[in-house]
């Protein structure tokens, strides 16, 4: 794609997520940023700039633009957050994440697709992360607590798994697709005061999130973080 053609794209995505309610200024600027055409199959790259979903192999997708930037923004990252991903697929929210949290834990079920985000993120220059081949419904006991945790596939209800490991601190959220796998709500859970309130931002369809026996856990090798 040549770069006139690239740079309108994104400008005009980026007035579609306006126009959706993504208004943070930093996730517009890291969605600006981030290279969304790396993250896509190469077959696919003329379309990566379009605000829709794509496949990218072994039933996966990478999500649409604008549920990444309303996910994203709903995390309300402070750059110094340290952030747990469930369902690292591409790598493509993930660098959304690493551009404005401090530290980003990502779990992935296939290793094939966490070893190519892996390489993927590393050539890119991201370094504040962790890549873990495991089963994300059981989250990374071993790093809790998280300021936010980041769930992009379907999950049945609200994990429990991964409200325990939510930071105990005022402001510490969850953000989580929730309901069949025909169609799921998008929740908010955040810490207040104590407690913690639910708000919805719409509907949404994910990949169903798949539970059952964690693989052995293994970072994939390299800089990628350290998951202490």
């Amino acid at each position: 794609m040549a770069d006139g053609s690239r740079t309108r794209r994104i400008q005009e995505l980026l007035v579609a997520l306006n126009r959706a309610g993504v208004r943070d200024r930093d996730v517009l600027l890291a969605i600006a940023k981030v290279p969304r055409e790396r993250f896509v199959p190469q077959a696919l790259r003329p379309f990566a700039w379009d605000d829709r979903p794509l496949p990218i192999g072994l039933g996966q997708t990478i999500s649409q633009p604008t549920v990444v930037g309303l996910m994203t923004q709903a995390l309300r990252l402070t750059g110094t957050d340290r952030v747990l991903e469930i369902g690292t697929g591409s790598g493509y929210q993930t660098a959304i994440l690493c551009e404005l949290a401090g530290w980003v834990l990502t779990i992935e079920r296939h290793p094939a697709l966490a070893t190519a985000a892996r390489r993927r993120l590393v050539a890119l220059g991201y370094r504040n992360l962790a890549v873990i081949v495991a089963d994300g419904s059981a989250g990374w006991p071993p790093a809790a607590p998280f300021d936010r945790i980041l769930v992009t596939a379907a999950s049945p209800g609200i994990p429990t798994a991964l409200l325990a490991q939510l930071s105990p601190a005022d402001g510490a959220r969850l953000v989580v697709p929730v309901g069949p796998p025909e169609g799921q709500e998008l929740l908010v859970i955040e810490r207040h005061e104590g407690q913690l309130r639910r708000r919805s931002l719409g509907s949404v369809r994910f990949v169903p999130l798949v539970f059952g026996p964690r693989p052995a856990g293994e970072r994939t090798d390299g800089p990628a973080g350290d998951a202490r």
